[in-house]
C-alpha cells in the first residue's frame, strides 16, 4: 500500500479553497481597421469584405491594431477587481473578451459560469418603456418572468427612475444618459452573477446612487460572485475593489492590492484624478494716491 503524505494542517484550520472563475492565459486581442475606401459601398459589399478578411489583410488599407498584448491573470470567486489605465489602454476590450463578445488572437480565456457584461453603452430598446426593458433585460440575463416580476419594484426603486415622476412608464428615448445607465445597472444587479463585468456604471448618477451601487457589488461578492469594474474614478475603485489590474498600451503593467497599484498609477498619471486646487490669487495692493501738489507761495 502506497504511503500517503501526512496532513499537518490542524483540525478545523484548513485553508479555504480559492475557486478560480476567470483565467486569462497569454491573451492577445487584435483589431483589423480598414483604411482608404472602407466606408464606401453597400452593406453587401461590406459583408463580402469581412468574409474575405483573411485574404485581404495584406492588401493596402488594412491595419492591425494590437489592443491587448500577452495578458495573463487568474480571478477568484469573491473578488472585486478593478481595471484601470489611461484612455486606449485596452480595459474595455479585455472586458468584452472575458464576456465572450470579442475573439482572442492568441492565448485563451477560461470562465467558470456565464459572465454578464454591464456597460453604460449596452443597448436597450429605446422605443420601449422602462418597464418593458426591465422585463427584457431580466429575461436576457436568464431570469424567469416570475423572477423579474418578483424583483420588478426593487429594480425600479434601486434605479431611482421614478424619484421625480413616473418615468418607468415612458419610452427609454425620453431618458437622460444617466437615467438609462442607472436602469441598466439596476437590472443587472437584480441577479446574482457568477462573473459580473461593470464598465463605468458607477460614474453615473449622484453620490447616493453610487453608494447603493457599491453596496450592491459588495453583496454580489458575498454571494460567491466575481466582479470586474472598469472605471476612471479612483475613488470608486478604492471603495469597491480589493484588487486592481493596471493596463497600459495593452500590456498588464501591475496586478496587486488596490492601494499599492493605485499609488503607482497615480504617480504615473501625475496624481489622483481630482484636479488640484487652484493656488489662491495674491492680494493686489491699492495703487498709492498721488501726493497733493504744493500750493504756490504768493
Amino acid at each position: 500500500m502506497a504511503d500517503t503524505p501526512a496532513d499537518n494542517t490542524p483540525a478545523g484550520n484548513a485553508p479555504a479553497e480559492r475557486v478560480p472563475t476567470v483565467v486569462a492565459d497569454g491573451v492577445d486581442i487584435v483589431y483589423r481597421v480598414n483604411g482608404t475606401g472602407a466606408g464606401r459601398g453597400s452593406a453587401t459589399a461590406a459583408l463580402n469584405r469581412i468574409l474575405r478578411r483573411k485574404k485581404t489583410e495584406k492588401a493596402a488599407g488594412v491595419r492591425r491594431v494590437h489592443a491587448v498584448k500577452n495578458v495573463s491573470f487568474v480571478a477568484y470567486r469573491g473578488e472585486a477587481i478593478g481595471l484601470i489605465g489611461t484612455n486606449g489602454s485596452g480595459k474595455s476590450t479585455l472586458l468584452k473578451a472575458v464576456a465572450g463578445l470579442l475573439p482572442v488572437e492568441r492565448g485563451r480565456i477560461y470562465t467558470d459560469g456565464q459572465p454578464s457584461l454591464l456597460g453604460v453603452n449596452a443597448a436597450l430598446m429605446n422605443d420601449l418603456t422602462g418597464e418593458r426593458n426591465v422585463y427584457l433585460g431580466g429575461l436576457a440575463m436568464g431570469m424567469s418572468r416570475t423572477q423579474v416580476k418578483e424583483r420588478y419594484q426593487e429594480i425600479v426603486d434601486f434605479s431611482g427612475i421614478n424619484d421625480k415622476g413616473d418615468f418607468i412608464t415612458l419610452p427609454m428615448r425620453t431618458y437622460s444618459s444617466g437615467m438609462a445607465a442607472r436602469l441598466r445597472f439596476s437590472i443587472a444587479a437584480a441577479k446574482d452573477h457568477d462573473v459580473l463585468l461593470v464598465d463605468e456604471a458607477l460614474a453615473t448618477g449622484d453620490r447616493s446612487f453610487q453608494k447603493r451601487s457599491e453596496e450592491r457589488i459588495r453583496e454580489l461578492r458575498e454571494h460567491a460572485g466575481t466582479v470586474f469594474l472598469v472605471s476612471h474614478s479612483n475613488k470608486s475603485i478604492r471603495d469597491t475593489c480589493d484588487r486592481v489590474l493596471w493596463l497600459e498600451r495593452g500590456e498588464l503593467r501591475m496586478d496587486g492590492p488596490t492601494e499599492e497599484v493605485l499609488k503607482e498609477y497615480e504617480k504615473f498619471t501625475g496624481g489622483p484624478a481630482a484636479k488640484p486646487k487652484a493656488a489662491p490669487k495674491a492680494a493686489t495692493k491699492a495703487a498709492p494716491k498721488p501726493a497733493p501738489k504744493a500750493e504756490a507761495v504768493a
